[in-house]
């Protein structure tokens, strides 16, 4: 038999193993940074700058276009092989190859390269900024959800000791020996008891749907929440985080203060781009054309003849005078030996563009490239006072969850120390219902707090880990 049932157990427990589908800490932001719709977002964002840098980049090398076109002419119109005008019907077809580079702009396409290069590298540390935040995000989520469902527990363990004491007290109520009162105000409590659970129960469930959400998972979706050892959860002690230290740590690891750099310095460069291309442009280009008209014709060859022009009187002898020629023979000329020799056309030059006056647009440019560099600027400091405010602020709560998670632990040891007491009396008749109520009542409350500040303070604490070293550990 013990056999049989040691063999069940090896069978069943990978099963039942796999049928819990627990969700740790871990798994939570390894998901969440892959899932995140935030994430995503700032991800796309930063293929859209590494696009716009390699298009900046492209903008060194020459340019080459083809093109071509065909149609007819009607009516008079200019023959495009002959340039002469014709009031035939015309077929004609162009092609030309063109191509062009800027050999010198004042920097302006350096310029511009280097300021989307800095945006695209400010774009690629946004995606970090944005797994960092979410890492924040999840594990406050994921200490919520634990809180509630701690509360939970606690609620329920407060009903099975109600309905206990109810029980026990129906029997006396029975056997005579305490009044109706008595077991009318426990299952008063018992009720109460019950509505704080399902109230628990319902903030539990809205804690997991905060959770789905920074998760990105579908609400429908089975999830339980693993429940960690709290006591093997690493905190540093508090003495390890100044605020001081801490802040200037921050500048300098942070992604948000990292990306503000960057965005500066693609400002920086922007400005000089502005800059160059108000000044003069020299531009180097060829090209390359020819096309074909069905009515053009070549000379193909001669038709001789012999022609009587006069006569001359020799001696009273009359002697014709005649003239050799011929006539040309016209032929309309292929397709491709005019394409390829008698329509073809080069050129090759250089272009100077000297910008004189549009409608102000290059100066206006210049002027904002500069103002935008003043509204970054003065956004990092504004994300730098942030920064400062949300480390002060972070470890006065932290110091103020430690304090009050001693004080809490220390009322709940003693409330549950009156209880037990108080259990004591009210069993061999020396406390009234009431007051043990009261008594059951301060327990509750006192452990529900004593629970709620240690899961903050744990937070806190994280969080301060967090401004340190960029990272939560799990």
């Amino acid at each position: 038999m013990i056999k049989k049932i040691l063999f069940c157990t090896a069978v069943l427990l990978p099963w039942m193993a796999r049928s819990q589908d627990y969700w740790d800490l871990r798994r939570c932001v390894d998901y969440a940074v892959s899932h995140n719709i935030s994430v995503k977002q700032a991800d796309v964002q930063a293929r859209l700058e590494i696009l716009q840098a390699k298009q900046s980049k492209a903008n060194r090398i020459p340019s080459l276009a083809f093109s071509s076109n065909g149609g007819y002419q009607f009516g008079r119109s200019v023959n495009p092989s002959t340039y002469e005008f014709t009031n035939n019907t015309i077929f004609q077809q162009t092609y030309n190859l063109q191509s062009s580079i800027t050999l010198f702009n004042w920097f302006n396409v350096k310029n511009t390269i280097l300021s989307n290069q800095k945006t695209a590298e400010a774009a690629k540390l946004d995606i970090n900024r944005a797994k960092s935040d979410v890492t924040l995000n999840v594990a406050a989520a994921y200490l919520q959800l634990l809180l509630s469902k701690e509360q939970v527990n606690i609620a329920k363990t407060q009903i099975d000791l109600t309905k206990k004491q109810l029980d026990l007290t129906r029997k006396k109520v029975d056997a005579g020996s305490v009044p109706e009162l008595n077991a009318a105000q426990l299952a008063s409590q018992l009720s109460t008891d019950s509505s704080t659970y399902i109230t628990n129960v319902a903030q539990m469930e809205q804690n997991k749907l905060q959770l789905f959400a920074l998760l990105n998972l579908s609400a429908d979706q089975p999830f339980e929440v693993g429940v960690p050892d709290v006591d093997k959860i690493p905190l540093l002690p508090i003495m390890d985080f100044k605020p001081n230290e801490l802040y200037e740590t921050a500048l300098n690891n942070q992604y948000l203060q990292k990306v503000d750099s960057l965005k500066i310095e693609s400002a920086k460069y922007s400005i000089k781009a502005a800059k160059g291309a108000m000044y003069p442009t020299i531009t180097a280009f060829g090209a390359i054309g020819s096309n074909y008209a069905n009515n053009y014709s070549t000379i193909t060859g001669v038709r001789p003849f012999i022609d009587t022009i006069g006569a001359v009187n020799v001696q009273g002898v009359n002697y014709a005078v005649t003239s050799m020629g011929g006539t040309p023979i016209y032929n309309k000329a292929p397709y491709f030996k005019q394409i390829f020799n008698l329509n073809l056309n080069q050129s090759i030059g250089l272009s100077l563009n000297v910008p004189i006056f549009n409608y102000r647009q290059l100066r206006t440019n210049y002027e904002k490239a500069k103002e935008n560099l003043n509204v970054l600027q003065l956004q990092r400091e504004q994300d730098n006072l942030n920064l400062q405010q949300n480390i002060y602020k972070a470890y006065n709560n932290a110091l103020t969850g430690i304090q009050n998670f001693n004080a809490n632990t220390t009322a709940a040891e003693y409330a549950s120390y009156a209880y037990s007491l108080s259990q004591k009396r009210y069993d061999i008749g020396m406390l009234t219902t009431s007051d043990y109520l009261v008594v059951q009542n301060s327990m509750y409350q006192a452990k529900i707090k004593q629970v709620a500040s240690r899961f903050e303070y744990i937070f806190r604490l994280k969080v301060l880990e967090f401004y340190r070293d960029n990272a939560i550990s799990l």
